[in-house]
Parts: structure tokens; sequence; C-alpha cells
């Protein structure tokens, strides 16, 4: 078993409410509530790279992928963190 798999699902982070994201692909999970993370929401549901894994609540982080999507997620980042770290990422 490679260390990606410790959380059960080969390489994947939960964000919430049955959503997941390939781990190895997330560059940055930072909180919502500064001014150039709010832009960089917005730019990112303007070029329809937003994704909202928060299923109507409200948004405590968001994950930025290599792929230059950003997914929104219900789940605070220290959750996250804790997430990544039995990912093994």
């Amino acid at each position: 078993m490679s260390g990606r798999e410790g959380n059960g699902a080969m390489g994947f982070l939960k964000v919430g409410f049955g959503n997941l994201v390939a781990a190895a692909r997330v560059i940055a999970v930072v909180g919502p509530d500064s001014s150039p993370v709010k832009r960089l929401v917005a730019d990112a549901r303007d070029r329809g790279s937003l994704i909202d894994a928060t299923s109507g609540r409200k948004t405590r982080a968001v994950l930025v992928m290599d792929s230059d999507h950003v997914v929104l997620s219900a789940l605070a980042v220290e959750d996250l963190e804790k997430e990544l770290a039995e990912a093994g990422v």
C-alpha cells in the first residue's frame, strides 16, 4: 500500500458530503475570508473553473488545484489538513 492510500480512497481527499478530489493535484488549501482568495474564487467562477462542493453550506476552505480549478469545501482547513496528512501528501 502506498502512502496515498492511507485514507482508503486511493489518493483522493474527502472535501465533504461524499465529494472527493485527487489529493496529489491539490496545490493549496486556504481559508475563504481574505480578499485575494475572494478574488481567486470570483475569477474561477467567471472562467467556469469553480467547483462548489459545499452542498449549500458555508464555505470554510478553498482548494486550489494544479489544473487551475478552484474547489469550495464546507470542511475546515484544519480538517482537510488532517485528511491530506492521512493521504500521505
